[in-house]
């Protein structure tokens, strides 16, 4: 075989040939049972004595790496010596949050967190996609996003929010998970004290106490986040007003006004993560925090995975003037920069009245679901959940009105993946139940996963 021999000309040249030799059969260029070259061709090839080529292949014949058949040649030996020892270096947080395995193969699908894939517009986005390509623009892209995309979300949320913002306050993100991640960044030492809702949404509490931060649960009730509760230390207060995730109320108006006055005495940041309320079923919409923010307190966070494909990997942020600088240095330290294709897609199918059309197309489907589900509740299922009021969403809660011990687990035997609420909260809640996604589940297949639920749950 050809194995290649670089020697610098300095040096134990015999050592240099044996290392090289070595590292080759421990990564497994050289394969056991493999000839190498002979003494006398790689001395030729190496420009060196055959002696020194031959020092080194004993050395490797000792240390049990090769062996030597009279007659034939060299040879890599079937056992190259000791397993190499495990790493000695470990992350300095291991706990990222837990999932459902992807090994475990379900019938229904009622997790929460997920929209139905096929109804995302592929034949539309493919053409915004391929038009963006024929213009050759494969320039690089902005850290904060491209301006037309900032620019559409800005029109976007005045239309959808009545959030007041422009291009200039909008950074562009890699999704829910990056903008928190640059958040942190920005205004997180270890240390730090960060409020979460209890129970609340996993990735961002192990996203915030991989950075080093002390995170504390704050309870939620049926007006929201419980502000009284809050740690005063807390220099940062992450919430889902809109729309609480798991529990799915919405945060009063005047609990909305004592967050905002508890940041303000507190010199305190709030996030407000807006992350699904485009569907909304019932009542009108409370302002967001982000409006009623007089105080340069609160940084929204929006995504376009709930309403459009996660895999897309696009969503933002706007943030009070004095942090947004920093978040874009963030943002290029870590990345750079987003897909300036996708981007120019998704702000086209924004400006094209595309997106507006989808939501109302997607949302009556929802709403469908939704149905069968809320009539589930309040028939085959009433005796055994008690639903959480909620307007707005992919998923809809219920506490279990009888205890019943590993719920999810039962349900998964039966065919049937859902999740409790003790699955999103740091301590057992005072009241289980389970968190009840209908938007990866079509209302043909709706009806009888529900039935099998309850099944699981008499």
């Amino acid at each position: 075989m050809s194995f290649q021999v670089h020697l610098d000309g300095t040096g134990d040249l015999a050592a240099q040939v044996y290392r090289q030799v070595r590292e080759a059969i421990l990564d497994g260029r050289l394969r056991p049972g493999e000839r190498l070259p002979a003494s006398r061709e790689l001395a030729r090839t190496t420009a060196v004595s055959r002696t020194t080529v031959s020092t080194a292949y004993e050395r490797l014949l000792a240390e049990g790496f090769v062996n030597a058949r009279v007659g034939s040649g060299t040879f890599v030996a079937d056992s190259t010596g000791p397993a190499p020892t495990a790493s000695a270096l470990r992350p300095r947080t291991r706990d990222h949050g837990s999932g459902t395995s992807p090994d475990v193969v379900l019938d229904y699908d009622l997790r929460a967190g997920t929209p139905d894939p096929a109804l995302f517009p592929m034949p539309t986005w493919r053409r915004l996609i391929g038009r963006e390509l024929r213009t050759g623009r494969m320039h690089r892209g902005d850290a904060a996003g491209i301006v037309a995309l900032r620019a559409a979300i800005a029109r976007w949320l005045g239309i959808s929010r009545s959030i007041r913002t422009t291009a200039d306050e909008v950074v562009v993100t890699h999704g829910t998970q990056q903008a928190l991640d640059l958040i942190g960044r920005v205004l997180l030492a270890p240390g730090d004290v960060v409020a979460v809702e209890e129970p609340g949404y996993p990735p961002a509490r192990a996203l915030f106490q991989s950075m080093g931060a002390r995170v504390t649960g704050v309870p939620v009730d049926a007006e929201g986040l419980v502000v009284d509760a809050i740690p005063p230390q807390a220099r940062l207060v992450a919430v889902t007003p809109s729309h609480q995730f798991p529990t799915g109320v919405t945060m009063s108006l005047t609990r909305r006004r004592a967050l905002l006055a508890w940041a303000g005495r507190h010199d305190a940041a709030i996030v407000e993560d807006d992350y699904d309320s485009e569907f909304r079923f019932a009542n009108r919409p409370l302002e967001p925090l982000r409006s009623l923010d007089t105080g340069g307190r609160v940084v929204y966070v929006g995504s376009f995975s709930k309403t459009m494909l996660p895999a897309l990997r696009l969503g933002f942020l706007i943030a009070p003037a004095g942090l947004r600088a920093a978040l874009v240095q963030a943002r290029q330290i870590t990345v750079q920069h987003g897909d300036p294709s996708t981007e120019a897609a998704m702000a086209a199918f924004l400006d094209e009245g595309l997106f507006a059309r989808h939501l109302k197309t997607v949302t009556r489907v929802y709403a469908q679901r939704r149905t069968l589900l809320i009539d589930a509740l309040h028939g085959e299922l009433a005796g055994l959940l008690e639903p959480v009021p909620s307007a707005a969403g992919l998923h809809l809660s219920a506490h279990l009105r009888n205890d019943v011990p590993d719920v999810a687990a039962r349900a998964a035997r039966a065919g049937v993946a859902v999740q409790t609420l003790t699955d999103f909260a740091q301590s057992r809640p005072a009241r289980n139940g389970l968190v009840i996604g209908y938007s990866s589940i079509t209302a043909e297949h709706l009806p009888a996963a529900l039935h099998r639920l309850a099944r699981c749950l008499a």
